[in-house]
């Protein structure tokens, strides 16, 4: 009798333990590029943490880990899948040849705002157009930081031939491309590193969107601004497939939900925030600017900006000119 009674304390025992370790909480780690406490920091990741951890009632912590803190910008997306991270958020751009397919919403003209370029990403991936690039990882959500433009230090840009010569921070290869054609040296480096290489002189200027120039605070630097828009970089925050797997069926449920098309738009709406903040930042500032009408159109800039298009599609091959002409089509679907 004894000896049953000890068997059922124990099972008991063993039954409590294990839904307590069913019940523990699980903590997920966020790692991104962009500064603590910035606008993107606060309203897109931490609101996705608090989000996440309100609706799994605590069964779900979530840290962030911002500034490249946990990972560099250039192996984010590496980091999350090997579980160094279990969710990164970065630039493709960063990972060169990684995303050719995603780089296609990059080029000029495709899109017209953060809001537009997340809408027509995310709707490439949601239509199955780019699973190979994201084989390794599950992406939670893709946005775009809305068209990048040109700002330099001592000199307003007029026109492509006012580009000979400079030192210029590239945002991506093909943006790199673009300026070494017309004989800029195009140097590549993460945002976060741009500041103190423009404070050092070691770039004259950069192609850049108007967020980063006030996350980064780089209108404290270049006071000239060429609106012309040469790009609009694409951002993923994905999760470690790992990572995901290891949670229960309710659990990535709530994963699911706070993912797609309605956080890229959140994204999306943080950018466009932004970008409108920083530009008035310049303006309020006295800054010198040049906003080039109807780019693809214009006498000087529309040829560079149609051969930078066309020589990307030629290179990449394959599917690139089929994802092109979908992401085109996209527009009218995805107001800007």
């Amino acid at each position: 009798m004894k000896a049953t009674k000890t068997a059922i304390t124990t099972a008991l025992a063993l039954t409590l333990a294990g839904t307590a370790l069913a019940e523990a909480s699980t903590t997920l780690r966020v790692a991104h590029v962009w500064p603590g406490g910035s606008l993107i920091d606060r309203e897109l990741f931490q609101a996705w943490a608090d989000s996440v951890e309100a609706a799994s009632q605590g069964r779900l912590e979530v840290e962030v880990y911002p500034s490249q803190t946990l990972a560099r910008s250039e192996q984010t997306y590496d980091s999350t899948a090997n579980g160094i991270a279990d969710i990164g958020a970065s630039a493709q751009g960063y990972t060169a040849g990684r995303f050719p397919l995603t780089q296609v919403v990059e080029l000029p003209g495709v899109s017209a705002s953060s809001r537009q370029g997340a809408c027509i990403l995310q709707s490439l991936y949601d239509e199955g157009r780019l699973d190979a690039e994201y084989a390794d990882t599950r992406p939670l959500f893709l946005f775009t930081t809305g068209p990048g433009y040109l700002h330099t230090r001592e000199r307003l840009i007029e026109t492509p031939a006012d580009l000979a010569g400079l030192r210029l921070r590239r945002p991506t290869p093909v943006v790199g491309d673009m300026l070494e054609r017309l004989d800029a040296q195009a140097v590549g480096m993460p945002a976060p590193d741009v500041f103190t290489s423009m404070q050092r002189g070691v770039v004259d200027g950069l192609s850049f969107n108007w967020e980063g120039m006030k996350t980064f605070r780089l209108n404290e630097l270049a006071t000239h601004h060429t609106e012309v828009p040469l790009y609009d970089l694409s951002l993923f925050a994905t999760m470690s497939q790992r990572s995901y797997e290891a949670l229960p069926e309710d659990l990535q449920r709530i994963i699911d939900d706070h993912s797609g098309l309605e956080w890229s738009l959140r994204a999306a709406a943080v950018y466009d925030e932004l970008i409108r903040q920083g530009r008035e930042e310049a303006e309020a500032a006295g800054h010198d600017f040049l906003v080039i009408e109807d780019a693809l159109d214009h006498p000087d800039w529309g040829p560079v900006l149609r051969e930078t298009t066309d020589r990307y599609l030629e290179e990449i091959g394959g599917e690139a000119q089929e994802v092109y002409e979908i992401a085109m089509g996209l527009q009218e679907t995805c107001e800007a």
